[in-house]
């Protein structure tokens, strides 16, 4: 091959996915025709696509603008066509100038195609060649067809017959070959019913009014000519009721004629204007056929129209019916209730902005952009993020997802396990707790504070409820993504157990009292001052760290990471299981399973000052594998 004929066929198909304005910007993309987009592997360029000379791209703007005019004249054309063939009169008196125009205008479009480039369906790509241009519309049907219907043939019959006037019906057929342009009007309708641009429901609704009036043009003009034709003319449908109708007015005819027609496709049928003769018994009744699967046709469209856009509505009520079942069913409480029913209605009134369902489709690195237009500054704001590097921050917000929750919606209940944290983005949010069967209230929350990251690093169970306060919008990360996040970033995870530690000892006293075994799992404060070196705030932070990560030494520095199982966490007593011990006033101390029963006991002379030689269950039975313990253990030093 050639090299000119590869730069002719591998053209850049970079315009072919936007529609650009005179300005050079892009405008809606989504405008744009699937049969011009490149096939996948096609290599995208960023230039300016550069055809031949005198050569016409099929998305140029002013190619485009002139496709539109054509369709207003092919509107036309549909009109006068039908109407000509009922109408001889004006076919060769006041619209025959008229005709000659819109036929010039086409002919101008014939020439003009030799010139446009078309996609290769093969490869996908620009073919700007001159003579592939040429033979692949000469070959094509279009040629004839849209030579056919533009040659105004009654002028060529006065040329050549020196000015006789065209007599007989085979001119008034051969004008309907003018029809064949309406296949341009179908490609108009295709475009713009994907053209988000434009509604989809007006401009469906636009196209079955048009289908419906040429339908009933057509057949009115038909159904007149039959009644011209006829030998008798007092023996016709119009003529029984308009004696000399052919003498009369033209727009007369026409509009006995829209009337027959409107009044037969709508199946009213007054009984004034019937059927006289065999022939338009027969037109007739191929009329009614035809309007059979033409009614069919709109009612079937305009059904699938309304139902699509009440689509969502019958599905929130199946949805709401479905909770109101479930909660009758299984007698739910009426608060519970209301907190479904709120949830429910609130996602379909979101629905569009729900992240999930908008980015799904999306690509990621696209999908990573939005999140992070959206909630970066929220989370670099928030305390816990706050002089973490740059990388872990855009690594971080991707994978936040976000939710609404309505008015008096519980996002956190107390003592459920801890698998995800919280970062309010809008609206606020109560901190609540359950004493004596009662919810009492400790403190309000708001953008961009966090909730629930105490039970997710403490590696406890939640210990606040939360519940909205009115419509919010939160950004959750789960526990598994955070720790996969840190893993490798050593001194990001640090900092972010710094901003955790100095957040914990800052909390107001009636929320500390409410985490459960808080003094032990950040270290026994009573014993720092004890310790060799370091004040109270370094050694609570040593101690923290050893709780939350594994370390170790490399060199001088100190790596954190985290563990890839948490660690087993019991709670342990210093007495027999059977002694009358009120638990309330002794709950136990709460610790992280060591790997050996020496080091547990070790741990329990440590926290109880006496030295134990047996571990005990709540049962009585004796502990002497580890691992066969579980979560949440009670163990009994003895």
């Amino acid at each position: 091959m050639s090299r000119t004929t590869t730069e002719t066929l591998q053209q850049s198909p970079t315009p072919l996915l936007f529609r650009r304005h005179s300005s050079g910007e892009v405008r809606n993309l989504a405008s744009v025709s699937s049969s011009l987009l490149p096939a996948f592997g096609t290599a995208v360029g960023e230039g300016t696509l550069s055809l031949k000379k005198y050569v016409i791209a099929p998305y140029d703007r002013r190619y485009r603008w002139w496709q539109a005019f054509l369709v207003l004249l092919v509107v036309y054309s549909a009109w006068s066509s039908p109407f000509e063939l009922a109408f001889k009169k004006v076919a060769t008196g006041s619209l025959l100038p008229v005709d000659l125009i819109v036929d010039g205008f086409f002919g101008i479009d014939i020439i003009l195609t030799f010139f446009v480039a078309y996609l290769d369906k093969s490869t996908y790509l620009l073919v700007d060649d001159h003579k592939k241009i040429a033979m692949r519309y000469v070959k094509h049907l279009w040629f004839p067809m849209d030579v056919a219907s533009t040659l105004p043939f009654p002028v060529i019959y006065q040329i050549f017959t020196g000015g006789r006037r065209p007599r007989g019906e085979v001119f008034g057929f051969l004008n309907l070959l003018r029809l064949w342009r309406l296949r341009r009007v179908s490609e108009l309708f295709s475009r713009l019913e994907k053209d988000t641009r434009f509604s989809y429901f007006w401009t469906r609704y636009f196209k079955l009014i048009c289908v419906t009036l040429f339908a009933v043009h057509s057949a009115g003009c038909f159904y007149f000519w039959l009644a011209t034709h006829h030998h008798i003319s007092n023996d016709t449908w119009i003529g029984a009721i308009v004696p000399n109708f052919q003498e009369r007015s033209i727009w007369l005819g026409y509009t006995y004629s829209m009337y027959w027609s409107i009044v037969t496709l709508t199946t009213v049928g007054y009984g004034d204007l019937h059927a006289v003769n065999t022939g338009e018994k027969v037109f007739n009744m191929l009329y009614m056929l035809f309007n059979i699967g033409l009614t069919a046709y709109l009612i079937g469209n305009m059904t699938n129209l309304i139902v699509h856009s009440a689509v969502r509505t019958f599905a929130m009520r199946d949805a709401v019916n479905e909770i109101l079942r479930y909660g009758s069913k299984n007698r739910l409480p009426e608060s519970l209730r209301d907190q479904m029913l709120a949830h429910v209605t609130l996602k379909f009134k979101t629905a569009e902005l729900q992240q999930e369902e908008v980015l799904e489709g999306l690509p990621k690195a696209i999908r990573s952009s939005i999140a992070q237009h959206l909630f970066r500054k929220t989370v670099e704001n928030t305390y816990l993020f706050k002089g973490i590097s740059e990388d872990l921050l855009f690594q971080l917000v991707p994978e936040m997802k976000a939710e609404y929750f309505p008015p008096k919606v519980d996002i956190v209940i107390q003592n459920e396990i801890s698998t995800d944290f919280y970062i309010v983005v809008s609206g606020a949010v109560d901190i609540l707790t359950h004493k004596n069967g009662m919810d009492q209230f400790l403190s309000k929350l708001g953008p961009p504070d966090m909730f629930g990251e105490i039970g997710v690093i403490l590696n406890i169970p939640q210990p606040f409820t939360v519940r909205s306060r009115r419509l919010s919008q939160v950004i959750r990360i789960s526990h598994h993504h955070f720790k996969q996040l840190l893993q490798p970033i050593n001194e990001d995870a640090k900092k972010i157990l710094d901003n955790f530690l100095q957040n914990l000892k800052g909390l107001r006293k009636e929320l500390l009292d409410e985490i459960p075994y808080i003094t032990d799992i950040l270290g026994d404060c009573t014993e720092v001052t004890t310790a060799a070196g370091g004040s109270d705030n370094s050694r609570l932070e040593e101690e923290a760290r050893k709780k939350f990560f594994f370390y170790h030494l490399e060199g001088n520095s100190t790596a954190y990471t985290f563990p890839d199982t948490l660690p087993t966490r019991v709670v342990i007593h210093g007495y027999h299981p059977d002694d009358k011990i009120d638990e309330g006033e002794n709950p136990g101390k709460l610790i992280h399973l060591p790997d050996t029963v020496e080091d547990l006991l070790k741990i329990a002379e440590k926290r109880f000052g006496k030295k134990g030689t047996s571990i005990l269950m709540a049962n009585g039975s004796q502990v002497e594998d580890l691992n066969a313990l579980r979560e949440n253990d009670h163990l009994y030093i003895q």
